[in-house]
C-alpha cells in the first residue's frame, strides 16, 4: 500500500510546474539530510575520501547541498515517468550529436556515470532519437515499485531494460542487432568480472566489461552527462563527442581512463553525483572497510 500510495503522489506532483516541484524536491532532500543517517554517512565518507583537499566544513556543505539534488532527482521520477512527450522536450535541453546511434553503422555504447539526472538521460536517449536502446538495471525488491521502474523506462516502447541478475546473451544479441547501449559504469559491484582501479586516488572495484564489451562488438563507445538545471529550468544532456582509441587492447588502461574522465565532470558539479552508493565498499583483500 505504501508502494502505491508514493506511486499516486508521483503522478499528482508531476502536474506541478518543475519551479514548483523543485522546490518540494528541496524540501524533501533537506529532511532526507537529517533522517536518513546511514546515507548521510555514506555521502560524507565517501566526500571525505574523494576531496580530502577541502575542509571539514566544505565536505558538509557540499554533502547538505548534494541531499537538496537527491530529493529533487526522486520526486521528479514522477515527470520523466508521467509527463508528455512534448513537455519533456522542453524541459530536457539536449548538447552534441544525440543522433550518433541512429545514424552509425556500428552499434552505440552510451557511458552515463551516475549524476542525478541519470534517468534524464535515459529518457533522452528515447525522444530525441530512433535507435532502439537496450539497458541494464537492478531489480527492486519491492515489487510494485520494480514494476513502476520498468514501466516508466519502457513507456516510449524503444528498447528493453535487462535485469542485472540475467545472463548478459539478451543483451548481447540485442547490440548485435543494432541496438544501442545505455551503459552505467560506476558502480562497485563486487569483484567479479572489475579491477581495482583509481577513483579520485583510491582504489575501487570498477567493471571492465566497458572496454571488453566494445571491444568484442566493435562498439562506438560515446559518453553522455546529465545534469539538473537550479530553479527548475529543466535539465541539459550532453553527448560527447566519441572517444577515439577507446576500446584499445589493454582493458585496465581503458577503465582507468573511464575513471579519470569521470573524476572529471564530478569536478564540475560535485554536489550532484551520487555519494550515497558505497562506491568503495568492495576492497583488495586483507584491507579493512572504508565505511
Amino acid at each position: 500500500m505504501g508502494s502505491r500510495f508514493l506511486l499516486s503522489l508521483f503522478w499528482l506532483l508531476h502536474w506541478l510546474p518543475l519551479p514548483v516541484l523543485a522546490a518540494v524536491g528541496r524540501g524533501l532532500g533537506r529532511m532526507l539530510h537529517v533522517l536518513a543517517a546511514s546515507r548521510r554517512k555514506i555521502a560524507r565518507r565517501n566526500l571525505e575520501l574523494c576531496f580530502p583537499e577541502k575542509s571539514e566544513a566544505e565536505r558538509f556543505a557540499l554533502a547538505k547541498e548534494h541531499f537538496l539534488w537527491l530529493g529533487r532527482s526522486i520526486l521528479e521520477r514522477g515527470v520523466l515517468w508521467f509527463a508528455s512527450v512534448d513537455r519533456l522536450k522542453r524541459l530536457i535541453h539536449v548538447e552534441g550529436d544525440v543522433t550518433l546511434a541512429e545514424r552509425s553503422d556500428r552499434a552505440v555504447m552510451w557511458l552515463v556515470p551516475h549524476f542525478m539526472a541519470l534517468d534524464v538521460a535515459g529518457v533522452a536517449t528515447q525522444i530525441f532519437q530512433r535507435r532502439q536502446v537496450a539497458s541494464i538495471y537492478q531489480e527492486q525488491s519491492n515489487a510494485v515499485m520494480d514494476a513502476a521502474i520498468r514501466r516508466g523506462r519502457l513507456r516510449f516502447n524503444q528498447g528493453e531494460v535487462f535485469p542485472r541478475s540475467d545472463s548478459a546473451k539478451p543483451l548481447i544479441r540485442a547490440i548485435r542487432k543494432g541496438w544501442a547501449f545505455f551503459n552505467l559504469p560506476d558502480m562497485d559491484f563486487g569483484e567479479r568480472d572489475a579491477a581495482f582501479v583509481p577513483f579520485f586516488g583510491v582504489p575501487a572495484a570498477t567493471l571492465l566489461a566497458p572496454s571488453r564489451m566494445a571491444r568484442a562488438l566493435d562498439m562506438v563507445v560515446q559518453p553522455v552527462v546529465a545534469e539538473m538545471l537550479p530553479g527548475g529550468a529543466g535539465y541539459r544532456v550532453r553527448f560527447l563527442d566519441a572517444w577515439a582509441g577507446f576500446p584499445s587492447e589493454d582493458a585496465l588502461a581503458d577503465t582507468a581512463a573511464m575513471n579519470r574522465w569521470i573524476e572529471s565532470e564530478i569536478r564540475k558539479d560535485p554536489a550532484q553525483y551520487l555519494w550515497v552508493h558505497k562506491r568503495f565498499k568492495t576492497r583488495p583483500a586483507g584491507e579493512a572497510s572504508l565505511y
